[in-house]
């Protein structure tokens, strides 16, 4: 009687197997633990000695934040970022904030693409939840998407080709301001990549003491960190679609005709606020020509969407200036992008909504084309898990700082919305008030449509519709 062969598996495919699993079945926990083990082994790196300048191991508390700060991309930083690490410190952190910038469970299936020249189903779907957050969800998905799930193969080629193109590119243009300023030719070449992935992944880290002051005024240099800033900052679809559309707008969906409109709405809107809120504020706009004045406000219009740079001051800004700042950062930039906040498409969608039941509209309606109400219900559960964050960090910061509301409540906002701007509060904080900071900014980056679908697992089908009843609201 042949009896039949014994299976064995190995313990690493048992693991594999596991964690396949795992990643098909809940891929909003599975991008969770992802972000979590890498905040974890950057953590570890940055507290090797060789990473500091010093030679001496970080404090626990400094580490983490740096680690969620660099992985976030978000730019915040309890130590001076130019002479605390040493080259290969700014080493980990330049890796950190690219694979943090272009997105972990991106970067995984861009990896799986390159050794295996395919993408399977599971990783099809993995790359599509990092792109559009309403398919890291069971159930059905409604129709045209940004990027559809055949589609996922072009999109990482965008990623990785765009990021690498766009920070080459800026880093190019970047380099010969950096020799006319006087720096050796190696020193000029560092800081401009530098400079570079820190505006393309909307960080904002500066790799000297001087930070932006010797280009505060220059046009050149601002503007390319400008334009960094909104490429990263629209979101790899859009990207994705304008290089295949560029001159066919008609062509392009909704989500991209969205991000693109209000994206300019902002920066526009932004620009001006600042303008005339600062225009006689000597401690930053006051003093400056009409020109320079129009610069800097188109500037920090677009840095607090999440670029992080900063050319003055922000503590000595009126709290007019802080209170729009608070607004843009919470509103952040793209889906799908290397900024954070609630998304310029959330906002456009509750514009819509309010909208439409203003004229009395069943639907909402916009290019052309009808939004199902399932986005509406998404765009309010973001709003509302992002303002609960906020609120609740600000309350338990309040609490064991002596901090204005105004200065707290801007960091915390720049925290969730990964922005980086800091009104000097992160830098002096205590251990615990870091450490609310740094659970800020993880749940902020990994996003609070990931974090509401982490807890909720799945959509739960109801076969049964109860009695209708009108609350009064308003």
């Amino acid at each position: 009687m042949r009896t039949k062969p014994v299976s064995r598996v190995s313990l690493l495919g048992r693991i594999r197997d596991i964690v396949d699993s795992f990643a098909a079945s809940t891929p909003a926990r599975f991008a969770i633990l992802i972000f979590a083990g890498l905040v974890l082994v950057f953590t570890l790196l940055l507290s090797l000695p060789v990473s500091t300048m010093s030679g001496e191991v970080t404090p626990f508390a400094d580490a983490l934040f740096t680690a969620v700060s660099v992985i976030c991309v978000t730019g915040l930083a309890t130590v001076d970022m130019a002479t605390y690490w040493s080259p290969f410190g700014h080493g980990l952190i330049l890796l950190g904030v690219q694979i943090g910038g272009i997105g972990v469970l991106t970067l995984a299936s861009i990896l799986g693409l390159a050794i295996s020249r395919r993408l399977g189903l599971k990783a099809k779907l993995m790359a599509a939840s990092d792109g559009n957050p309403l398919r890291i969800q069971k159930g059905p998905v409604a129709e045209g998407q940004a990027v559809r799930l055949g589609e996922i193969g072009g999109l990482l080629a965008t990623v990785a080709i765009s990021a690498l193109v766009i920070e080459v590119a800026i880093a190019i243009l970047l380099f010969p301001r950096m020799l006319l300023e006087g720096l050796p030719f190696i020193d000029a070449l560092w800081e401009s990549f530098y400079y570079s992935v820190m505006a393309f992944t909307n960080t904002g880290f500066v790799p000297t003491v001087e930070g932006l002051d010797p280009y505060a005024e220059d046009i050149w240099f601002l503007g390319l960190l400008m334009i960094g800033v909104f490429l990263g900052s629209i979101g790899f679809p859009v990207i994705y679609a304008l290089s295949r559309n560029f001159r066919k707008p008609k062509r392009w969906s909704l989500h991209v005709k969205l991000t693109i409109v209000t994206t300019f709405i902002l920066l526009f809107l932004g620009a001006v606020a600042y303008f005339f809120l600062e225009f006689n504020n000597p401690r930053t706009f006051g003093g400056m020509d009409g020109g320079q004045r129009v610069l800097q406000s188109m500037f920090f219009s677009m840095m607090t969407r999440s670029g992080g740079f900063s050319t003055i001051e922000i503590s000595e800004m009126n709290g007019a200036s802080l209170l729009v700042s608070d607004m843009l950062m919470f509103i952040g930039g793209g889906s799908a992008s290397t900024a954070g906040g609630i998304k310029v498409t959330t906002l456009a969608i509750l514009f819509l909504a309010a909208f439409a039941e203003a004229r009395g509209s069943e639907a909402m309606e916009a290019f052309d084309r009808r939004i199902p109400s399932d986005v509406l219900r998404l765009s309010v559960s973001v709003v509302l898990w992002g303002a609960t964050i906020v609120a609740t960090a600000s309350i338990i910061l309040l609490q064991i700082t002596d901090e204005p509301l105004d200065y707290v409540l801007f960091d915390v906002i720049s925290a969730f919305a990964t922005s980086g701007l800091t009104t000097g509060l992160t830098a002096n904080s205590s251990d615990p008030a870091i450490y609310v900071l740094a659970a800020t900014m993880f749940m902020g980056r990994v996003g609070t449509v990931t974090l509401a679908a982490a807890l909720a697992a799945s959509t739960r089908r109801q076969l049964f519709r109860r009695a209708e009843e009108r609350p009064i609201v308003g």
